[in-house]
């Protein structure tokens, strides 16, 4: 079997396992792409800030594409070196729309660096423990440029708030989810992640059937129907179960590393 000359993987329920950790095997696995010729690619929703961490597990080495594909961040700097941003008229306009549309959202923003949020959006995980960002009214969240829209719903199946968000706002920007929770993720209008991956790889000379990618959630879906050859761990979302050409264990199982030592 030929290695594939990149490989492009998820992290949150993917290669990481659930505590956010990177752990030996996976660690180890990374390194050996990198060591055989290949190229690696982190392919994220994560925003750059909650980078640091896999960052370091992987030595701060290569690109990792940031809030499905709107930011390209370089591990080794720790910079942004490519934006695709949601402008401030077509983010009111998002808002004002989905307001209308679908009562109990509360709003917030991921920036190029930090993020903000309503008033009534409930702060969680890693940013409840280290960072609670900026807390302002709406007309504020949305005067600036962002990478990410987020909208919170308080009991609304996130497929169920995905399909809706797609028919009020599918126009002005691209919905999708990834948590588990009744929480929509928009991008500018196109971008995703099979959008700024396709487009590294282009710059690499790189073409689809060359590449191998890993993920769990819709987010993943145009990354993985992208790349020529698609896997998803076992605990993925049902609809990327049905996508992909394989599937390996688990996130807590190294599945990710499983394949990767066989690859490489």
């Amino acid at each position: 079997m030929t290695s594939p000359r990149l490989v492009a993987t998820d992290l949150d329920g993917t290669a990481l396992h659930s505590d956010g950790s990177v752990s030996a095997r996976t660690a180890a696995a990374f390194a050996r792409v990198e060591e055989a010729g290949g190229t690696l690619v982190f392919v994220t929703g994560r925003p750059p800030r909650w980078m640091h961490a896999v960052a370091g597990a992987v030595r701060h080495r290569g690109l990792a594409i940031c809030a499905n594909g709107a930011l390209v961040y370089d591990l080794h700097t720790e910079v942004i070196v490519e934006s695709h941003l949601i402008a401030p008229h077509v983010l009111e306009e998002s808002v004002r729309r989905l307001r209308d549309h679908i009562d109990g959202l509360a709003f917030s923003v991921e920036y190029e660096q930090g993020f903000a949020h309503e008033s009534d959006f409930p702060v969680g995980g890693w940013d409840a423990q280290r960072v609670n960002g900026q807390r302002v009214e709406t007309s504020t969240l949305t005067s600036r440029p962002c990478a990410k829209l987020l909208a919170l719903h308080p009991s609304m199946h996130p497929d169920d708030l995905q399909r809706k968000a797609l028919d009020v706002v599918g126009d002005l920007v691209t919905p999708t989810h990834s948590s588990g929770r009744g929480l929509i993720e928009m991008s500018a209008y196109g971008v995703t992640k099979a959008t700024a991956l396709a487009a590294l790889a282009g710059d690499l000379g790189i073409k689809p059937a060359d590449v191998v990618a890993f993920g769990d959630m819709p987010n993943d879906l145009p990354m993985l129907t992208w790349a020529g050859t698609s896997y998803a761990v076992a605990n993925a979302h049902k609809d990327v179960l049905a996508a992909v050409d394989h599937v390996t264990a688990a996130n807590n199982d190294d599945g990710v590393a499983r394949i990767l030592e066989d690859l490489f």
